[in-house]
């Protein structure tokens, strides 16, 4: 993490010149914005997402204070929370205990003897910065392998529909059924066939070829009730069998309703 990103809520302009004056010297923040208000600061949260916010309990020259955008933060339920630094003239240990409740991650009071910006802003980048590029690596690691099991999930159903039907797997076709039902789980493309043939060096005329053969095969072998069981969308009479398209989005459907 270059530049850690910082949102500042607090009333003193004083206080505000002398931050902007140490990250402009500083150079290793990255500031999103300033404001007096608890509830603008929410929003802010929300829409450049922080990854820490230096937070006043008492903004008596703004709207709200620091305990009600500790409330509504949490009620976000963002899954890249900013580390939460409270600077504060209020010495209440109970205050300070409601504002680690609420999520405030440290507590930093201003009548401490070597109080100053500068100081704050140190800290932030000698132990908030390791412990936010933890907290958003984890979180980015957890997404990913939610995102590759949510993948394998797919796949895994898209291969049990089609054993089901009796597609067979020596057949070309399948492979690129089954990559295609993938696609459109996601989302319905334009000319999906030039996708896949695209990817295996094809032509779209042989990938849909394929497909279609390897549709036709599964209808012609496969016994009458496992197909009425298995696949229950209408099919043209005077065809017998479905279209590459009309089966593609079938099991696509029916895999998404699944999840």
């Amino acid at each position: 993490m270059n530049k850690l990103n910082l949102l500042i809520v607090e009333d003193d302009n004083n206080t505000i010149a002398e931050y902007k004056a140490n990250i402009k010297a500083d150079n290793k923040f990255y500031l999103v914005g300033t404001t007096n208000s608890s509830s603008q600061a929410v929003e802010m949260v929300k829409q450049y997402s922080p990854h820490a916010v230096i937070l006043d309990l008492e903004l008596h020259q703004g709207s709200g204070n620091g305990l009600m955008f500790l409330k509504a933060l949490s009620e976000l339920g963002l899954k890249n929370k900013p580390f939460i630094l409270v600077v504060t003239n209020n010495i209440s240990t109970v205050t300070h205990s409601i504002a680690r409740n609420l999520g405030a991650d440290f507590v930093i009071t201003k009548n401490q003897s070597d109080f100053s910006c500068k100081m704050v802003l140190e800290f932030l980048e000698s132990i908030a910065q390791s412990t936010i590029a933890a907290s958003f690596t984890s979180q980015t690691a957890s997404a990913a392998a939610q995102s590759i099991n949510y993948s394998e999930t797919i796949k895994e159903k898209i291969s049990t529909e089609l054993d089901l039907i009796g597609v067979s797997p020596k057949l070309k076709g399948r492979q690129y059924l089954a990559d295609a039902v993938e696609i459109t789980c996601s989302k319905r493309v334009p000319n999906l066939c030039g996708i896949i043939a695209q990817k295996y060096k094809k032509t779209d005329a042989s990938v849909e070829r394929a497909m279609q053969t390897a549709i036709n095969h599964a209808w012609r072998n496969t016994d009458i009730e496992s197909l009425e069981r298995y696949y229950t969308t209408y099919i043209n009479p005077q065809k017998g069998v479905p279209t590459v398209m009309e089966f593609i989005y079938y099991y696509s459907d029916k895999i998404k309703k699944s999840l």
